[in-house]
């Protein structure tokens, strides 16, 4: 019934554990299966199904076996395969997540899971002093998991509001500014007040005032748009989605942090991709704590989107040659050379061989042999550099780093998918420093000085680095919730994995169960 390995390896060691789980004494169901029964069905606190687990069923079986008549060895024996069974898928959906991350392509290297731990995880559990608190643990330890879950809660509890029943009226125009009516500003007032962007006090008004501004400014803030109190499209389709679409939101950032490896050692970078963030963490005893943030710029949504994977960073280049991808090459710079032959200079480019020989002069057999594949064109290091005066390389295949630019202004945009799949950093000398901050030959003025110094040169890292390309639309930061747009649509990727992933287990034979509770 299962398709992720480490469920597979748990079904395979169910038979070496139904021995061992104390569900129930005497064809009577122990507390632990009480115990068990409650949690699987609360697992929607952790963003799961209980339908997944056969819940209902469950919960129903193991009631008539404490009230009716004691159960006899085989109907025992079902009804304890069964609590196992399910209890292991819940430990195993928990801890690793419900679905391949590769089916939504998203290329996370998934940690390797002996058997033994699938098999001994939930006798583990059982040997706790608290079966409840002993599988929460089994959650993803890091902060952001746990700020989720209590979000989610809050969310949950909102329920339908009325603010949501009918849809909030077209603007006065374009957009709505300070000191203009509106039909929708009651509305408006009760859906900031229920998401908290305004106090509880807040009574309506007849025009758009400071005080409904402020909280318009927050809400906007909270959903990475302009905080600048005007309501324009972006704004009142942000404010269209309803708490419990928002709920389902964080459902799915919790189930990609199951399966998302941030701790993969003492430090590392992660880029979340929809929030246009990079940020740098340490790991000390079992602390994680925030070393670094900054913007960045991502692969455009339309057709170079940066693909999400994790690799470790080995190398640091300084005043880097870009050398042009082929794609690139055939779209761009061969189009652009053909018409304006002076670009080759402008811009620092040449031409290199397959033998590694260098030509500076534009000539149609250069250009011929690149679309060939029989050279390259790369631009030099200098001030036009596309890759800026620093890239950071972590090898994998799509050939993606972490890199400076030229052109800096970008970063002030709200919205910033701009390259070709690459990810721009705003801080490259306070990333190096991190980078760097074990090695003392690499103070901050020896990393700008190599970083000026126009000539190429590649530093191997004495210890490889973790980077993490995520992918989250809900995060918490200081203790707020923020969402962001579904920037490459993988929320609803994955919104429609898990569906037909729940759809088909309920689909299939549910435990074996006593006939009683069928």
């Amino acid at each position: 019934m299962l398709r992720s390995t480490l469920l597979a390896l748990c079904l395979a060691a169910s038979a070496a554990v139904v021995g061992a789980a104390p569900w129930l004494v005497d064809g009577r169901p122990a507390p632990v299966a009480h115990q068990a029964v409650n949690i699987l069905a609360g697992a929607a606190t952790e963003g799961l199904q209980p339908e997944d687990y056969h819940a209902a069923a469950l919960a129903q079986a193991v009631a008539d076996a404490a009230h009716g008549p004691a159960l006899d060895a085989d109907a025992a024996l079902r009804l304890e395969d069964a609590l196992t069974t399910s209890v292991q898928r819940y430990l195993g959906d928990l801890r690793s997540g419900r679905i391949d991350p590769r089916q939504i392509h998203q290329n996370y290297t998934a940690p390797a899971l002996p058997q033994a731990d699938a098999a001994t995880a939930l006798q583990n559990a059982l040997a706790a002093p608290s079966l409840a608190e002993a599988v929460r643990a089994t959650a993803p330890p890091v902060p952001l998991y746990a700020s989720l879950r209590s979000e989610l809660a809050r969310y949950r509890a909102l329920g339908n509001p009325a603010a949501w029943e009918t849809p909030l009226p077209p603007l006065p125009g374009r957009k709505l500014e300070p000191g203009q009516t509106w039909a929708g500003l009651a509305q408006l007032t009760q859906r900031l007040v229920v998401l908290g962007d305004l106090p509880p006090d807040t009574l309506p008004t007849a025009l758009y005032d400071e005080a409904l501004q402020n909280g318009v400014k927050a809400f906007q803030q909270r959903h990475a748009l302009a905080s600048d109190g005007v309501i324009g499209k972006g704004t009142l389709d942000a404010l269209a989605v309803s708490p419990a679409a928002r709920a389902r939101q964080i459902e799915l950032a919790m189930e990609r942090l199951r399966w998302t490896p941030l701790l993969r050692g003492p430090r590392m970078i992660v880029v979340n991709i929809p929030e246009f963030v990079l940020r740098a963490y340490e790991v000390q005893g079992g602390r994680v704590s925030l070393q670094l943030a900054m913007k960045v710029i991502v692969g455009k949504a339309l057709d170079t989107r940066t693909p999400l994977f994790d690799e470790d960073m080995r190398f640091i280049e300084f005043s880097p040659y870009w050398n042009i991808p082929p794609s690139i090459a055939r779209s761009e710079t061969i189009p652009r050379l053909r018409r304006d032959p002076g670009y080759l200079q402008q811009q620092g480019m040449e031409f290199v061989g397959a033998n590694g020989q260098v030509h500076t002069t534009l000539a149609a057999e250069h250009l011929d042999a690149v679309l060939r594949g029989q050279m390259r064109i790369r631009q030099r290091p200098g001030p036009k550099n596309a890759l800026g005066d620093i890239k950071f390389v972590f090898p994998n295949n799509s050939n993606i780093y972490l890199h400076h630019t030229p052109a800096p202004l970008l970063f002030q945009r709200d919205r910033r998918d701009f390259s070709h799949g690459c990810i721009r950093i705003e801080d490259p000398v306070a990333l190096a420093q991190f980078v760097l901050r074990n090695d003392p030959a690499w103070p901050e003025s020896r990393i700008r000085e190599a970083m000026g110094r126009g000539q190429s040169a590649t530093l191997r890292l004495a210890e490889p680095l973790p980077v993490v390309i995520a992918y989250s639309t809900a995060i918490v930061k200081q203790g707020k919730l923020y969402f962001f747009a579904d920037l490459y649509g993988q929320d609803k990727l994955l919104d429609r994995a898990l569906r037909q992933q729940s759809e088909q287990r309920r689909l299939r034979a549910g435990p074996g169960l006593p006939a009683a509770a069928q």
